[in-house]
């Protein structure tokens, strides 16, 4: 198995779905920044990511983060492929996220923020 760990800015607010099974999953995209120097000159190259998160997961991503919050995605790389109403074939990798942390490298957060609600035990 593999896992992989992204830190990166959300490119806009998740947002949660179902199955026809009723499972819940959130999708969004972060955009992850690399500086790098080149002939003395730095420069910035920036990757987007497709993240896609289940069940409670999916929920608390959905009530906790924003666009632009600061985040370190956890999980395991998945390609999905499938063939478009056209006849098309079409295949995206995506981050499957096990777990979704703010990050604090940049800011903090303070207690004025709402409460969030943890899964059920």
């Amino acid at each position: 198995m593999n896992t992989t760990t992204l830190t990166g800015n959300l490119t806009k607010d998740p947002e949660i779905r179902y199955t026809s099974e009723g499972n819940g999953f959130a999708n969004f995209s972060i955009a992850v920044n690399r500086r790098y120097q080149t002939n003395g000159e730095w420069q910035e190259q920036t990757s987007f990511f497709d993240v896609i998160c289940w069940r409670d997961l999916a929920e608390n991503a959905v009530l906790s983060l924003g666009k632009g919050d600061r985040v370190t995605v956890t999980g395991y790389l998945e390609q999905r492929t499938w063939t478009t109403h056209e006849g098309q074939n079409r295949s995206r990798i995506e981050l499957v996220a096990d777990d979704i942390g703010v990050s604090l490298k940049f800011r903090s957060i303070s207690n004025s923020q709402p409460e969030y609600t943890s899964a059920k035990f």
